[in-house]
């Protein structure tokens, strides 16, 4: 299937859906854009052959041999560090979610601008690499450095209004009191393997808790400002609206919201009746832990309890499974699966406005057809 774009007054709709040969779904070419299959989750960690690809500009290639990190700004011995100096650093390995701000973007209606992701544009991974904190401590940060830059090596122009007035690099900014957890790492491997190209090789940053936008790949610059960051990347895009006394206010995206998905049966898939299927899928949440799901077979007037999978890990996904009796009556059905996390809080209803064509969160409606029993 060849891609086709479909264009609007707002810009350009993304609809291709070709099967990739590695097996994710083309969203977008040049940069690559690619989902994941969402079907089945049987496994805890994604694959990295099937795990999403989000660029912004064409994979920038990196020798190892003149790689540099560099760490300056507010700080009191700015350095650059070699892949080996890096390497050589004590190293930590921890499993966490990455998911695009958009994902999902496909159930919105009326249908919005961008890559039309479905459910597959997240994933979970084991990721090794260097605290990001240890740096920052190498490197001696000043007392008025608020935030820390995170400047891939990707560059070009970006599409979406205002555009800047020539290419920039791809760049995102932590919050001091994020970018000093130990969580943040500076890594190098994933699923114990090192960084393939798409996924930032040969060094990138993991974020976990927030959406993979902070997870900057082709990581060449750690620059810590005493300013907050206004760059494109913060402001114009990856962006939502708050209030502030009264007053809408734009501010950057950050925290992965509370959401869960149902990843089997397929959208449209006819299920035999009176036939116990299991539903299962996936649920996660940001800078918290998901710890209750719970799934409704018509449309969301009933609910009922769902089993996880997995145990509680801060910032990974669990899965879960419910056994569902499928109804004698044939026709459509409408499934739904709703997570609560530690707090207390639950996924909203609708998607939030707010935010326009990112964070949808809401319960997004699987709908199956239960076939006429032939017997």
């Amino acid at each position: 299937m060849e891609d086709t774009q479909q264009h609007d007054a707002g810009g350009v709709i993304e609809i291709t859906r070709q099967s990739s040969s590695m097996g994710l779904i083309i969203r977008q070419k040049e940069p690559d854009n690619l989902e994941s299959p969402f079907l089945p989750v049987d496994s805890f960690l994604t694959p990295t052959e099937l795990f999403y690809i989000r660029s912004h500009f064409a994979a920038p290639k990196l020798d190892l041999v003149s790689y540099q990190l560099h760490i300056d700004g507010a700080v009191r011995n700015p350095l650059s560090l070699s892949y080996r100096q890096l390497r050589d650093m004590p190293s930590e390995t921890r499993v966490a979610i990455l998911e695009c701000a958009g994902n999902s973007r496909v159930f919105l209606a009326p249908q919005v601008e961008g890559a039309q992701w479905e459910l597959g544009a997240v994933g979970n991974a084991e990721w090794t690499g260097v605290p990001l904190r240890a740096l920052l401590e190498r490197a001696g940060i000043e007392k008025d450095g608020c935030e820390i830059v995170l400047e891939g090596a990707d560059r070009g122009t970006p599409k979406e209004k205002p555009v800047p007035p020539g290419p920039i690099s791809y760049a995102r900014s932590l919050r001091r009191d994020k970018a000093t957890q130990r969580d943040v790492l500076i890594a190098y491997q994933m699923n114990g393997r090192d960084l393939s190209q798409d996924h930032g090789y040969p060094v990138r940053a993991i974020v976990p808790g927030h959406y993979g936008m902070a997870s900057v790949k082709w990581l060449t610059g750690i620059h810590v400002v005493r300013q907050p960051f206004q760059g494109y990347w913060q402001t114009t895009d990856y962006g939502y609206w708050d209030y502030l006394d009264g007053q809408p206010v734009r501010c950057a995206l950050g925290e992965i919201q509370l959401k869960s998905e149902i990843a089997r049966p397929a959208v449209y898939e006819m299920l035999e009746p009176n036939r116990v299927y299991t539903v299962c899928g996936a649920a996660w949440a940001g800078e918290t832990e998901v710890s209750e799901i719970a799934v409704s077979t018509d449309g969301g007037q009933t609910w009922a309890p769902a089993e996880f999978l997995d145990i509680v890990q801060r910032h990974a996904w669990r899965r879960w499974k419910f056994d569902w009796l499928v109804p004698k009556q044939p026709g459509r059905y409408t499934l739904l699966a709703r997570a609560t996390d530690a707090r207390g809080g639950t996924q909203p209803d609708e998607h939030d406005q707010n935010y326009g064509t990112y964070v949808i969160n809401h319960p997004l409606p699987i709908d199956v057809f239960v076939a006429p029993n032939m017997l």
